[in-house]
């Protein structure tokens, strides 16, 4: 059984991948919203009160949702352009693995790991970019 998967697929799957990526930091907020206690009546109210762990986890969620734009519209101008590739198949991959070790990172509080990752990100961001226009 051959499960090859073609890189025009990986293209698309990468971003249903990244859309999901996205939601992995607020796992860590809302287990820092409930550590405190849930209050109904001022949710956005309560970040104040979220311990730093739960702070950082929101940051990251906040800058997923911007990375996510950029590289949804990346992703899918590689796909239209039909420059779909091993290499953009290694961009996509490096891209979500960049993204879970930033979000990763920004919870444990390590700036340099995290905008180390960030930098990565936006590389393949780039790339995807450029090889639509070749």
């Amino acid at each position: 059984m051959n499960l090859t998967i073609p890189p025009s697929q990986i293209l698309l799957y990468g971003i249903a991948i990244a859309a999901g990526l996205v939601y992995l930091p607020y796992l860590v907020v809302a287990y820092g919203r409930v550590s405190i206690g849930i209050d109904m009546n001022a949710p956005r109210a309560m970040f104040d009160r979220l311990p730093e762990y739960a702070k950082r986890a929101t940051w990251a969620h906040q800058n997923s949702f911007e990375a996510f734009a950029l590289f949804a519209a990346a992703a899918l101008t590689a796909y239209v352009s039909n420059a779909a590739s091993d290499k953009t198949s290694l961009y996509i991959l490096a891209f979500l693995v960049a993204r879970f070790l930033f979000s990763l990172f920004y919870v444990l509080d390590l700036p340099f790991l995290r905008s180390l990752m960030w930098a990565v990100s936006m590389v393949c961001i780039g790339s995807l970019f450029t090889a639509s226009l070749a």
